[in-house]
């Protein structure tokens, strides 16, 4: 069995590689993608813990994050669709352009 503390440096190790690519990229896929690697790092550490303390809790939680997450992710690629088919365009410093 691993232990424990291989499972948190790998969520932290994840998280600093999503919370990095939020703050130097500037395509909107990547970013999105990002958030998701940002979130998945905290559901793998959800899961370690909740195995690690013998609880259905943690795997439970992770379940909600997965739903609001692809529900996130629907809505930001319909926004991504949309700003493309007016900007031709997805990059993050062309998006304040589009205020009227």
């Amino acid at each position: 069995m691993v232990n424990i503390n291989w499972y948190i440096a790998l969520s932290g190790i994840l998280f600093v590689i999503g919370a990095l690519g939020v703050l130097l990229r500037r395509n909107a896929i990547i970013l999105f993608m990002s958030v998701e690697l940002m979130l998945n790092s905290a559901n793998l550490l959800f899961v370690a813990f909740a195995r690690h303390l013998g609880s259905l809790d943690g795997q439970v939680l992770v379940f909600f994050v997965i739903t609001v997450a692809a529900a996130e992710v629907a809505v930001g690629l319909a926004l991504i669709v949309a700003i493309f088919r007016t900007k031709k365009s997805i990059n993050i410093d062309e998006i304040n352009l589009l205020k009227g």
